[in-house]
């Protein structure tokens, strides 16, 4: 297999709607910004790393860090958009977007989720997802599922229970099938991300506030990596004492495990 150029593009926006300011938020003193950096920078598969961002504050704390910093422009969109941007702007083969709000992330799931990629060549893009062993998530809008062909090619994503058991009430459906999480990790090849960039809002993703299904709608492949990685994703203060507690009870290097039991809500 040939050598590739592997980039990694952390969007953060300073501007959320939900939670002005989210990238700088302190968790445990440190901010999220850079608690996310740290945990991508471990990824053994990434060959560079950047924050693409739209804020001198956010880019200030990164590069007091010795990180790299792509500045964008306030009017895009979504996180997607400013990695597209960013991306014009390297040399790369494959772009990984880390989402921002991440500050759990494993290095490993990086890795992972990049590693069914290089090995699938007619695959454009891949995530990854964590097996549920907690029934609350199957309910939790919050907590994305995703269902997956026997390649391991997504066929749908929600923030339903799908599928239905049939023969048994929704407190029993995990007795009865594997459901999996979605996690917020997108790993392109660098083309498809701007032709996905280009593409219009379909009718699912605008139903589930789900982008990720603008690309099964119009026909593309997504592979996903199965993990035993779970995080706990930021988009509430709330969210930040969650992983202050989780990080105050658990030694949190490298390869550490986030049980899905722990995780309080999903990332879109």
């Amino acid at each position: 297999m040939p050598n590739r150029s592997i980039i990694a593009i952390i969007p953060a926006r300073y501007a959320s709607t939900r939670f002005p300011g989210k990238p700088l938020a302190l968790i445990g003193g440190v901010p999220m910004i850079q608690r996310v950096y740290e945990r991508v920078s471990a990824a053994k598969k990434v060959n560079e790393l950047y924050v693409a961002t739209d804020d001198r504050r956010i880019a200030d704390v990164v590069e007091g860090i010795g990180g790299k910093v792509i500045m964008t422009s306030p009017s895009l969109k979504s996180g997607t958009d400013r990695c597209a941007f960013a991306a014009r702007k390297l040399n790369a083969d494959i772009i990984a977007n880390i989402q921002g709000d991440e500050p759990l992330i494993s290095p490993d799931v990086v890795d992972k989720a990049i590693g069914v990629l290089l090995k699938s060549p007619d695959t454009v893009m891949s995530t990854a997802a964590v097996p549920i062993t907690d029934p609350w998530m199957l309910s939790s809008p919050g907590v994305v599922k995703v269902v997956l062909d026997k390649n391991c090619d997504a066929l749908y994503f929600t923030r339903t229970a799908i599928p239905a058991v049939r023969d048994a009430g929704p407190e029993d459906y995990l007795k009865h099938f594997k459901y999996l999480k979605h996690l917020g990790i997108y790993i392109y090849r660098k083309e498809f991300l701007q032709k996905l960039t280009r593409l219009k809002e379909t009718p699912l993703e605008s139903a589930e506030k789900l982008e990720q299904l603008r690309v099964l709608e119009n026909g593309y492949k997504i592979r996903v990596a199965i993990v035993d990685h779970d995080t706990i994703s930021v988009d509430t203060p709330d969210d930040v004492r969650a992983v202050e507690k989780y990080l105050s009870e658990h030694a949190v290097g490298s390869d550490s495990k986030l049980k899905d039991g722990r995780s309080r809500r999903g990332k879109a």
